[in-house]
């Protein structure tokens, strides 16, 4: 498989007040994709992208709304070609003056459009993220772009790339590919690994939530969700033992299981829509034959799971995972 994966993060200062809600990733999903389709669609009459007449070559619709080509399988749409990692200590109000980050990750063939999300995020500094504030003047707080860096959350290997000489930005050089996350797999236990679920893991499974953690249905649909990344941004789809993975899963137990399922709501100020995003959060640790799991699993931490990924839902790190300065995931670990 030659997916690649490019991890981002972006560290901003408040400029007004700003109040994100504990699970943000909705927010700031919508933040930035509000922000592309302003600053660069270039039809706005169109109803949706899927009916317009420069859909094939917007990089809004790319990245908003991609659609399958016809001899792709699966649904009309494809996943879309990134995902967003919310600030770990949201659900709390950002004094002026305050730094917080957040995260974003551009799969495979996807990296040319880096150059639209950063303009969409510098957008964001007029614009605003997070709660209507009253005293704003029922305004979302500003903040102020600092930083954009690359990041190798296998590795913690950092790339500064904005700012440079100049005030420019360097494109990303840190990909994450195949080969990478096969030594990092190699070096996990083969019969006991602890998750941290940091986002909501929603899962569906023979259509029921999935509101007892386990092994198998995690892997069932994380291995759809890479398979259909590696035919959109890749180079075609997995040669993996589908059903072979799937009977290992199944022998999976779990041993400790300090996850909770907690309810959110998604809500979309342009389209009306509300759309449930909550599920498990917290600790997990799975034992047993979990050596030809290793390599999905560890894609897994990079590319999320289950519904909402480009969200934020879906969001785990393994024990042992490095942790980003300023970006420390055992916060959500209390």
């Amino acid at each position: 498989m030659t997916l690649t994966v490019h991890h981002l993060v972006f560290t901003v200062t408040a400029a007004t007040p700003i109040m994100l809600a504990a699970q943000s990733g909705p927010a700031v999903r919508g933040a930035i994709a509000n922000s592309l389709w302003e600053r660069f669609c270039a039809n706005k009459e169109a109803i949706t992208c899927a009916g317009c007449i420069v859909y094939q070559h917007c990089p809004v619709a790319a990245l908003v709304a991609p659609m399958r080509s016809e001899d792709e399988k699966g649904s009309e749409q494809r996943p879309r070609p990134y995902v967003v990692r919310p600030p770990l200590d949201s659900g709390r109000r950002y004094q002026p003056g305050e730094t917080f980050q957040f995260g974003l990750a551009l799969f495979g063939k996807a990296e040319i459009f880096f150059p639209y999300l950063v303009m969409a995020v510098h957008e964001l500094e007029r614009d605003g993220i997070g709660i209507k504030l009253p005293e704003l003047g029922s305004r979302r707080g500003r903040f102020a772009l600092q930083a954009i860096e690359a990041y190798n959350p296998l590795t913690a290997t950092r790339q500064t790339l904005y700012p440079q000489p100049g005030r420019t930005v360097n494109f990303p050089g840190l990909p994450i590919d195949s080969t990478t996350v096969a030594d990092y797999a190699a070096r996990l236990p083969t019969d006991q690994i602890t998750f941290t679920f940091h986002t909501p893991l929603r899962l569906i499974d023979q259509d029921r939530l999935v509101k007892n953690i386990a092994l198998r249905p995690l892997i069932q649909r994380l291995m759809r969700r890479l398979d259909d990344l590696s035919r959109a941004y890749g180079d075609g789809p997995l040669t993996i033992d589908f059903r072979g993975l799937l009977e290992i899963a199944e022998q999976v137990t779990v041993t400790t299981d300090q996850t909770r399922w907690i309810d959110v709501v998604s809500v979309s100020s342009r389209q009306q829509r509300r759309t449930p995003v909550g599920g498990l959060i917290g600790s997990a640790t799975f034992a047993g034959p979990l050596e030809p799991l290793r390599e999905l699993i560890v894609w897994g931490s990079l590319i999320h799971v289950g519904r909402n990924a480009v969200k934020g839902d879906g969001w785990y790190t393994l024990e042992g995972m490095p942790s980003f300065p300023g970006f420390d995931t055992s916060v959500f670990s209390r």
